[in-house]
């Protein structure tokens, strides 16, 4: 395992981060949290130098904090840098933001973290929990030892990812980027501001949702066979990400074993500015060879759930790319008439207001349906 130092900080962690999003489930009603299972991946990745630990209030319902709580125990908590999020949405009034971490430090029952992060940051969240005391909140929590450090969780554009940064002393900035987006959201180029300022980044979603493993065109594939040296496309996305020098760790949501087996071996050789300009020029080419087949690019984060008339925007928008990716409608329209016309879309816009890719939902929804319909004809 490789490791890099956040600026400004006595932290040092692996390159390596394990994001408790998507934790092993049990295949019953609810989907809840596999707790042996996910126990022991964690454990495992840990016994085998992973130090960088992430969940947020709201993961798999509230249950993400206290499965790892559970998880750092018999001495594995010292072991590693544990960060959690204040669920800005669920900020009313100042009083709220103390209250709030206070529930997430008895469901992970500790005393404290090493990172404390404005979660899901947009323009509109950000201004409102400001507004309410949000950087007093930080200092105060930091005198008192319930948080060591303090960051923020981006999702909204490049000009508001600069004015954030420039807000307040963060020490941790965390950001979706992958070979596909470059250019959106904070963008690499923000990434690289953080950097000049001294703030270490974190990555999420350097897979997109998984996108870039499962179903991978063969446009792309013969792309990454003409290499010299043979790595999967996981291995081929993680190296995008870990040459830059500006970014100390990325996550990875492990939802089985067997991901944190083959991230732990592909983070062997995670050294920043490793990559050859030959394959600096493949991460272009494939950048250009998803960009001409993907139509949505959902991620798959499911901010936009549950939408209030039970429709299944993530499933629905994967299998649509995936079918574009594939050329296989066929497949897709009918599973689509078998199981997701039953709630219909009515157009109120909250799914819109809550994904953090800021896609065209409700546009995207009907133009699905009319093909499915006129495929169906």
């Amino acid at each position: 395992m490789k490791y890099a130092k956040f600026p400004g900080t006595d932290i040092t962690v692996s390159r390596l981060g394990f994001g408790c999003m998507r934790l092993p489930t049990l295949d019953t009603e609810g989907r809840p949290i596999d707790r042996p299972e996910a126990i022991r991946c964690l454990r495992y990745a840990i016994d085998n130098g992973l130090t960088y630990v992430d969940t947020a209030y709201p993961y798999h319902g509230g249950d993400s904090e206290v499965l790892v709580g559970e998880a750092l125990r018999d001495g594995y908590r010292d072991k590693v840098t544990l960060t959690t999020k204040l669920p800005l949405w669920a900020v009313n009034e100042t009083a709220d933001m103390e209250r709030i971490l206070d529930t997430q430090l008895k469901r992970l029952s500790l005393d404290h973290v090493d990172f404390y992060l404005a979660h899901a940051v947009h323009d509109d969240s950000f201004n409102k929990v400001v507004s309410l005391g949000l950087f007093e909140f930080l200092d105060k929590m930091k005198r008192k030892g319930k948080i060591r450090y303090a960051g923020f969780s981006f999702h909204d554009n490049a000009e508001v990812f600069k004015k954030v940064l420039d807000s307040y002393p963060w020490s941790l900035v965390q950001v979706q980027m992958n070979i596909l987006d470059e250019n959106n959201q904070a963008t690499m180029k923000g990434i690289e501001y953080a950097g000049s300022k001294g703030i270490g980044v974190v990555i999420m979603e350097p897979l997109r949702g998984g996108s870039l493993v499962r179903n991978v065109p063969e446009s792309v594939l013969k792309l990454y066979d003409a290499m010299p040296v043979k790595r999967t496309p996981a291995a081929w996305a993680f190296r995008y990400l870990y040459d830059r020098p500006e970014i100390v760790t990325i996550l990875s949501g492990m939802s089985a074993f067997e991901q944190v087996d083959e991230n732990l071996k592909i983070f062997e050789e995670a050294d920043a500015n490793c990559a050859s300009p030959e394959e600096k020029q493949l991460f272009r080419d494939v950048r250009a060879a998803y960009e001409a087949r993907v139509r949505i690019g959902c991620t798959g984060c499911a901010y936009c759930q549950p939408c209030p008339r039970g429709v299944r925007i993530p499933d629905i928008f994967r299998a649509y790319d995936n079918a574009a990716i594939f050329d296989s409608f066929g497949p897709f329209f009918g599973r689509y008439q078998r199981d997701w016309t039953e709630n219909v879309c009515v157009k109120c816009g909250k799914c819109e207001k809550a994904c953090p890719q800021h896609l065209h939902i409700r546009d995207w929804l009907s133009r699905i349906a009319e093909e499915a319909a006129a495929f169906k004809q």
